[in-house]
C-alpha cells in the first residue's frame, strides 16, 4: 500500500471522525400517540414494532424509522408527553458507539444519563437543541437495537417500502436570535458537519443555513427568527423532518390519495422542487425535497 492511499484515508476518517452513515432513527414524544401514528401512516410510516416494556410504537417505511414515544418518565431530565408531539431525539448511525460518544465528550458535549432497565440495550446520548437528544447507534446491519427492545408486530412486513423513494433529506432546527454561528460550530466540531456554499438552497424552504452530514447522506437546516423577533432562545428546537424523493409530484399525488394535504401557497407552492404538508396535532409537519435517484 503506497503513502498515497494512506494519506487519503486519513483525510477520509478526519473529514467524519465518527464514521457518521446517516440516521438511525427521529423519536417523537406525545401524549397522543394513536393521532401522530395515524398522521405517519397516511405518510407511508407503518408501525412494525411494540416495546417490551414502555408505550412506545416503532414506525418504519423503506429505511427510515420513526419512533413514538408516549411513556410517562419519572426522571425529571426526561422531556414529557404533551398534546403537541415535539421530535424529542435523533439517532446517529456510527460506526463505534462508544467511540462516538467520548468522542464528542472530549470535544465539550453533554452526556445524557442512560437509566437501563432489564432486557434494554444500553444506547450512549448527548443534549442536542432545546431539550432533545442525540443518540449513537452501531448495530443497524444484521443485528439492530430493535431485536432487543421491541417485539415485532404479528403479521405485519418488517420493512414496507417507501412510497415514491422516500429517504431521509435531513431535519430542520430553529434556533435563537444571533446563535448560528454557535449551531455551526457545535454540529462541526462535535460532528464533522460543515455548512453548504450560502447562496445553495433545495426544496422550498429556502431559509437559513445547510449543514451537510459527514457522510453526506442527509443535512441539518439552521432557520433563526424573522426580523424584529427577540427573546425567543428558550423556543430553540428540532422543528420538522425531510424527506427526499426523486419525483416530489409523483409523491405528492400518491400522499393526497392518502389524505396529506400540502401547503400551497405563492410563497410555498407545490412544485418539482419541493413540497410541504399541512401541520398535523398543531405541531407535525413534512418538507418534501427533490433529490437524485439512488
Amino acid at each position: 500500500m503506497s503513502m498515497t492511499s494512506l494519506s487519503r484515508e486519513a483525510v477520509l476518517d478526519n473529514a467524519n471522525p465518527l464514521g457518521m452513515a446517516g440516521i438511525e432513527f427521529i423519536e417523537y414524544v406525545t401524549s397522543r400517540p394513536q393521532a401522530l401514528g395515524q398522521a405517519l401512516e397516511m405518510m407511508g410510516f407503518r408501525p412494525v414494532a411494540r416495546h417490551r416494556s414502555r408505550e412506545v410504537m416503532l414506525y418504519r417505511q423503506g429505511d427510515m424509522n420513526i419512533i413514538i414515544n408516549a411513556h410517562v418518565s419519572d426522571r425529571p431530565s426526561s422531556l414529557m408527553p404533551n398534546e403537541k408531539p415535539v421530535i424529542a431525539a435523533i439517532a446517529l448511525r456510527v460506526r463505534d458507539a462508544a467511540a462516538a460518544y467520548q468522542h464528542v465528550l472530549a470535544r465539550g458535549a453533554w452526556a445524557v444519563p442512560i437509566h437501563v432497565a432489564v432486557m434494554e440495550l444500553n444506547i450512549p446520548a448527548i443534549h442536542g437543541v432545546g431539550s432533545s437528544r442525540i443518540y449513537f447507534v452501531d448495530r443497524f446491519e444484521e443485528f439492530s437495537i430493535y431485536d432487543v427492545d421491541f417485539v415485532p408486530i404479528p403479521s405485519v412486513e418488517a420493512k414496507p417500502a417507501a412510497i415514491s423513494g422516500l429517504r431521509w433529506f435531513g431535519v430542520v432546527q430553529y434556533i435563537g436570535n444571533d446563535r448560528m454561528d454557535d449551531w455551526i460550530e457545535f454540529y462541526r466540531e462535535l460532528f464533522g458537519f460543515e455548512p453548504v456554499p450560502e447562496a445553495q438552497h433545495f426544496g422550498i424552504m429556502t431559509k437559513g443555513r445547510i449543514l451537510r452530514s459527514p457522510c453526506r447522506s442527509f443535512y441539518l437546516q439552521l432557520i433563526e427568527p424573522e426580523p424584529g423577533i427577540v427573546d425567543v432562545e428558550d423556543d430553540e428546537m428540532l422543528q420538522r423532518i425531510g424527506l427526499g424523493t426523486p419525483d416530489v409530484p409523483d409523491a405528492v399525488k400518491v400522499l393526497r390519495g392518502r389524505g396529506v394535504q400540502f401547503v400551497q401557497t405563492p410563497g410555498q407552492p407545490v412544485s418539482e422542487r419541493g413540497a410541504l404538508t399541512t401541520n398535523w396535532l398543531g405541531s407535525v409537519a413534512f418538507e418534501l425535497v427533490h433529490v437524485e435517484r439512488a
